[in-house]
């Protein structure tokens, strides 16, 4: 830490940028002398002379500096850029090499600069103090995202990167939101004076808020500026001159410019915004988010101001234009200067006597001036989120003061002065540190009407006397850890808001009480007395409550009851007959039966889903006129009561959701009663079928949901309900494709899961369509024709032709996954999920989901690159790499991130790096709302942690604790409800991208892996969610049930699910010691000598755009080398190995499995005998014709005593071809980790018969750039097509564009008896295996991973 610089140079040194784009050498001892300043070393990069604005991304570190960096943790670099950063082409941006000791001074001495600017997160900028030290500054940053590791912070910091959440300027960029005010500008003709004694000159102008700026044209913006106030002048025309204008200021000493344009259309144009400038009586100024240390000149020349916001600024207390100019400003009332970064309260605002409003908000204050008490006329005072504990005496000299914000401040009980301002009536202390409320203390101030008391630390209430409040008419009480609360002294409480404590019993009383929120509790019971009888809104849900208290039923003004999620049995009659009750929510509690209706109701709203019933009320469609909505789901319903009782009904209900019932097809006529229904859900029910005469009835439905039943088909009367948008019927077994294609609004039609064979559709689709999902129907066949007509919708889901490789048969032998994302009744989709079976090296797997809430930018950029940078961090750290991922996807968000935020959940499976030898584990992480569950021996395991202020205590505190404000909607800044996401760094610290990361082993009883978003899991719980999808076998179907129940269930956000059915059971076993008798195929045997090293991610970039790991190539053999090989003959098969296993019961290795990127080249170009060129050492037993074979290998190297390793055996026909043979030649190649020959003679036998018919190599094949078409049978997962491979520096070759037909390898005549007598016996061993298979149960394929 002590070495101030890279070498001892005298003071800071500049260096131009080498022309090989490498700096010069940071540590190179050019003198013994050191100068004051040998602190820093520049190094200057102009994007103008590098000729592309590419090379700003890339790390500017050259190799010399990499190496003195590493010598010390405490070294350094940061980027310093001029002023104007959005211009690329323009912008002067050095690297400074510095330490953590660097003072911000001596970095300014080294460019010659006056000032260090830094800028967070795109926002504001602020001039750094001369003794701050940039790099610390840095690295405290990236300690605060959550890097714990000094090499690790050391490399994030050069990464230009991270120049979009902190940048450094050596000047004060101009923000171009600085310019929203300017309303006209241009260069013309102007001429100063009424009279013609001054010239004309030309001059700029501009017309800026309120005032007229003259100046000159080179130095608009630096040079003098003349600055005309118009406010209360005049604007002219000048009869004598064409298109000119006379702007002359009011007052005495009024000034006139003379303007001429040069059309008159433009003269009309400033003539008219002119006028209406000064026709104005200026009294509101807002210059909140600019930046500023002063006010700008020409504002003091509007003496009529009377509001200034001047929030988010770095305004300063002395100095010209600073806070002791605002004295100058005569008639000011209102007065913002919240997060200023002031520190200390400034002494001249106690000047302006005028002020009525004063906000001094998150400033770090920690004690008030006695000359506070100067402000007689101050109403209302602000002081949130700051360090206060006490306020002086003086203050209560604001009798006039009503409103006071004390919140988020160090309180610990109610400040007493607040009893000498006998006019305050509203009084903020949310979010301080009070533990006991005293309700004495709150008698004595006998004038306050309202008290907020969210967020702290209450447990209990006191009072030492029976006296009442009658004053106090609203108290928050909201997120505390109270357990019993007494209130009945308040006589005259309105409102009260105590949800989210621990309380068992609440007492209040009914005087004058008209709500109460009491959600989220632990209530068994509610007192209130006497009966309230001006109350109309009551909220108890999420309590204990066995029944409904009696002075609830008696309520008789009671508009709103909420006791859902209780535990209640019986509802009373005279609750459900209530001449007031509006809405009723009773869902999730104990009802097995509802009284009966005799009298009619003004009942609009009723929800009784998650009960016991098993019938409605028989008269409640017929007394219930006024029902709009009617939530039934999840009971026993075997039918539904009768809306009429003639032909006419006078039902409005409009919303009906009855998914999850017992209703059959005798409970579809009498939905004929409800002509109004707009949205009907029926899911998960056992209807078969849909009369056509009862749904062409239903013209006003816009949304059916008919998923889960046993339909055949959708009645054709589908096409009379001419406003339907939504249809959604998945999971049943529809065969006939409805005729929904004619309606003019339809906009999503989902009809997954079914038994679709074919699609007859219009000429012309609907324009309204947007999404169409087929996925699921496994006999659907989809003609070129039909496709074309359904590209133009912006979303279509069709299953992909399946697969016939051996990573298939991998991932689908351990789990399988399906995903099903909705949009509710929001017009976008703002969720994104990630799903790859076949990860990294084919038996690994990475799962997540992605929830933007309102943004559907940061989803999708999520699901695209967080599987890469999880790629990248596995090959770096073995314990750190889920935290890193998330830290390091949170930068590569860019400037997306800087405003917008995403939760996320990151679901890894692998096998332990520690124990390969063990069984797989899975690694979960998460940021925000998206959780992931298990499912293990049919019980739910939660394996996330929701970071939200309401369900993470540890968050809030921590929030609390750095000062953030908390709105009264549980919102951190009213932003978001959560505290971790990606993205959002504008609102650092507060919103952090750490990870919550848990990481388990897992079992033969793990049955099911489901990943949701918020909405899903605040309308399901873990054990409904899991017992409902346990028992389908299409994780397809189980996400779309859990989507469906959540949108029946009342949510109309955007809902994500995943389910992943996992199978690691002995069931899947492979290995030779479970009874299965593996042969040896025959092949080349291989050692590898040279440790293996961890490659990049760059090989394995493709495996993200298909779950095709595997390369496939054109030849008759494929062989994989290491740099250091020795070869042997074909015998080599016979050499003794060890026991095979499989991917469960790997082989334990003496040292750590390593992937090894390695570029291999196989030619024989130089030679005839086949003797490579890298280690000019001939294979035994291959000859080529001259051919030459680039491609890229990834060698898997496992060293350890005694181990041998076998290479992938290549399969060889009779060296005669066959006349089919001709048209092509087939890569025979073995998988890695396949270890069954009878599976490579299968696929030697399929290719054959596939390669006859060129339409069946298309179907089953993937056809390259060069018009070649590769097999998909078998193939070799870590080799890569050249041709499909990207463009690297190293790593990957130019493959020939096109293979002669004549291109094959020979087997030379010496061998050619010793290979036919092997492939002889390998035939004579698959058919002595052929009959046991005949009655056994099939076996799946086997893999070794040993290997």
């Amino acid at each position: 830490m002590g070495e101030a610089g890279p070498g001892p140079g005298p003071g800071p040194r500049e260096a131009q940028e080498p022309e090989e784009d490498e700096a010069a050498a940071p540590g190179g001892a050019r003198g013994g002398r050191a100068g004051p300043r040998g602190g820093i070393r520049v190094l200057k990069r102009n994007a103008k002379r590098a000729g592309s604005r590419s090379c700003l991304s890339r790390s500017r570190v050259g190799s010399r500096e990499r190496a003195w960096l590493k010598g010390d943790v405490g070294r350094g670099c940061v980027y310093v850029y001029g002023r104007d950063s959005a211009a690329a082409a323009h912008s002067d941006l050095r690297l400074v090499l510095c330490t953590v000791d660097t003072p911000a001074s001596e970095i300014c001495n080294g460019e010659g600069r006056k000032n260090l600017f830094l800028q967070l997160h795109g926002d504001l900028v602020r001039r750094l103090e001369p003794t701050e030290k940039p790099l610390q500054i840095v690295y405290d940053y990236l300690a605060g995202l959550g890097f714990d590791d000094p090499l690790r912070m050391q490399e994030e910091a050069a990464n230009s990167d991270l120049s979009c959440m902190i940048r450094f300027y050596s000047e004060k960029p101009c923000q171009v939101e600085q310019l929203d005010r300017i309303l006209l500008s241009g260069v013309y003709n102007v001429r100063k004076g009424k009279t013609q004694l001054h010239k004309w000159a030309e001059r700029s102008v501009t017309l800026c808020g309120t005032c007229l700026i003259v100046s000159s044209v080179k130095d608009s913006h630096a040079g003098k500026m003349h600055i005309l106030p118009l406010i209360g002048g005049k604007v002219e025309e000048m009869k004598r001159r064409q298109y000119t204008l006379a702007f002359t200021s009011a007052g005495a000493q009024a000034q006139t410019y003379h303007v001429s344009f040069d059309s008159l259309a433009e003269c009309q144009r400033w003539h008219r915004r002119a006028s209406t400038v000064v026709s104005m009586r200026l009294s509101m100024v807002d210059l909140s988010c600019y930046s500023l240390e002063e006010l700008p000149e020409h504002l003091f020349y509007s003496q009529d101001i009377t509001y200034l916001n001047l929030r988010h600024n770095f305004m300063r207390s002395s100095g010209a234009g600073s806070l002791d100019s605002l004295c100058r400003f005569s008639q000011l009332k209102n007065l913002n200067l919240s997060n200023n970064r002031l520190g200390e309260f400034p002494v001249s605002l106690c000047e302006i006597s005028t002020l009525t409003e004063l906000n001094i908000s998150c400033n770090g204050l920690h004690y008030l001036p006695s000359q506070i008490g100067k402000l007689l006329n101050l109403q209302t005072f602000w002081l949130d989120g700051n360090f206060l504990t006490s306020l002086p005496e003086e203050l209560g000299n604001l009798q006039q003061l009503s409103c006071l914000g004390l919140s988020f401040n160090n309180f610990c009980e109610l400040p007493a002065i607040c009893e000498k301002l006998v006019a305050l009536d509203k009084l903020a202390l949310a979010g301080n540190l009070l533990e006991t409320l005293d309700l004495a203390m709150l008698n004595r101030m006998s004038h306050i009407k309202s008290v907020d008391l969210r967020l702290n630390n209450l447990k209990r209430a006191t009072a030492d006397t029976l006296e009442g409040n009658k004053s106090v008419t609203y108290m928050d009480l909201r997120d505390n850890q109270m357990t019993d609360l007494d209130l009945s002294s308040l006589g005259s409480l309105e409102q009260l808001h105590c949800e989210r404590n621990k309380l068992r019993e609440l007492t209040l009383s009914g005087f004058s009480l008209r709500a109460l929120y009491a959600n989220s509790n632990c209530l068994a019971a509610v007192n209130i007395y006497p009966v309230p009888g001006q109350l109309t809104c009551l909220e108890l849900s999420h309590n204990q409550l066995q029944c409904i208290p009696d002075w609830a039923c008696e309520a008789k003004k009671l508009e709103v009851l909420d006791v859902s999620y209780n535990l209640l049995v019986e509802l009373p009659s005279r609750v459900l007959s209530s001449l007031s009750l509006r809405k009723l929510m009773v869902g999730h509690n104990r009802l097995h039966s509802l009284p009966p209706l005799l009298e009619h109701i003004p009942l609009e709203v009723l929800d009784l889903q998650h009960n016991l019933l098993t019938k409605l009320p028989e008269t409640l469609f017929l007394k219930a006129l006024n029902l709009r909505y009617l939530n039934a789901s999840a009971n026993s319903l075997e039918s539904l009561p009768s809306a009429c009782v003639g032909e006419e009904s006078l039902s409005m209900l409009q919303l009906l959701y009855l998914t999850n019932n017992n209703l059959t097809d005798q409970s579809i006529p009498v939905l004929v009663g409800h002509p109004n229904l707009r949205i009907l859900h029926l899911a998960n029910n056992n209807l078969q079928t849909f009369p056509a005469s009862k749904l062409s009835k239903l013209e006003h439905l816009e949304e059916l949901n008919l998923s889960g039943n046993k339909l055949k088909t959708i009645p054709t009367t589908v096409a009379n309900c001419k406003l339907l948008h939504t249809l959604i019927a998945h999971s049943n077994e529809i065969s006939i494709f409805p005729e929904i294609l004619h309606l003019p609004r339809i906009q999503f039609v989902d009809l997954s899961c079914n038994e679709l064979t074919e699609i007859l559709i219009p000429e012309a689709l609907p324009s309204a369509l947007q999404e169409l999902d087929l996925s699921g129907n496994t006999n659907l066949v989809l003609e070129h024709k039909t496709l074309d007509i359904f590209s133009h919708i912006t979303t279509l889901k069709i299953d992909a032709k399946p697969s016939l490789t051996a990573d298939s048969a991998l991932t689908s032998s351990f789990w399988s996954h399906g995903v099903a994302e909705m949009a509710g009744q929001r017009n976008k989709l703002c969720v994104s999920s990630l799903a790859l079976g076949s990860f990294a090296e084919g038996v690994e797997a990475v799962y997540g989901m992605f929830d933007g809430d309102k943004n559907e930018e940061l989803p999708r950029l999520l699901q695209c690159t967080m599987a890469d940078v999880l790629l990248e961090e596995v090959q770096q750290s073995d314990t750190m790499f889920m935290s890193n991922t998330f830290l390091v996807s949170h930068r590569k968000l860019g400037m997306a991130g800087q405003k917008l935020g995403s939760s996320a959940v990151l679901c890894y499976i692998r096998h332990e790096v520690a124990d390969p030898a063990s069984n797989f584990s899975l690694t979960v992480a998460n940021v925000g709302t998206c959780q992931a569950i298990l499912c293990r021996n049919g019980k739910p395991l939660p394996l996330s942690k929701v970071f939200s202020l309401e369900q993470c205590s540890e968050e809030a505190r921590r929030v609390k604790e750095q000062k953030a404000i908390i709105t009264e909607d549980n919102k951190v800044n009213g932003v978001t409800c959560c505290t971790r996401m990606l993205g959002c760094t504008y609102l650092h610290p507060w919103i952090l991208p750490k990870p919550h990361v848990n990481s388990i082993p897992l079992t033969v009883q793990d049955e099911l892996l489901l990943l949701g978003n918020k909405a899903l899991w605040e309308h399901l719980s873990y054990a409904e969610a899991i017992s409902a999808v346990r028992h389908l076998h299409d994780p397809l179907a189980a996400a779309k049930k859990l989507c469906t129940l959540a949108q029946s269930y009342g949510c109309q956000d955007n809902v994500g699910a995943m389910v992943v059915c996992l199978n690691i059971s002995e069931d899947n076993c492979t290995c030779e010691m479970h009874g299965l008798t593996l042969t040896g195929p025959g092949g080349f045997s291989s050692t590898t000598t040279k440790p293996a090293t961890p490659s990049s991610s760059s090989g394995i970039a493709s495996e993200f755009g298909s779950e095709l790991s595997a390369s496939e190539v054109s030849s008759e053999v494929g062989s994989t080398a290491s740099d250091e090989h020795s070869a042997v003959g074909l015998d080599g098969s016979l050499l003794p190995r060890q026991e095979r296993r499989c991917s469960l019961h790997p082989v334990p290795p003496l040292s750590i499995f390593q992937r090894q990127p390695s570029s291999a080249t196989f030619s024989s170009n130089q030679s005839d005998n086949g003797l490579d060129s890298d280690d000019e050492q001939p294979v035994e037993g291959v000859m080529t014709n001259g051919s030459k074979v680039e491609v890229a290998v990834d060698i898997h190297c496992c060293k350890g005593k005694g181990l041998e390793f076998e290479c992938l055996a290549a399969e060889y026909n009779s060296p005669a071809p066959r006349p089919e043979d001709e048209s092509g030649l087939i890569l025979i190649i073995r998988r890695q980790n396949s270890v069954n020959s009878n599976t490579v003679q299968r696929g030697v036998k399929e290719k054959c018969e596939l390669q006859k018919s060129l339409s069946t190599c298309c179907l089953y094949g993937k056809k390259l750039s060069n018009g070649s078409i590769v097999p998909l049978e078998e193939s070799l997962n870590l080799i890569e097509v050249a041709t499909e491979a990207p463009k690297k520096k190293t790593g990957y070759f130019a493959a020939p564009s096109q293979m002669e037909p004549e291109d094959q390898f020979v087997v030379p005549p010496d061998l050619e008896e010793e290979v036919k007598e092997q492939m002889k016996q390998h035939q004579e061993n698959g058919a002595d295996q052929e009959p046991k298979e005949e009655h056994a149960a099939p076996l799946p394929e086997e893999f070794d991973t040993a290997l």
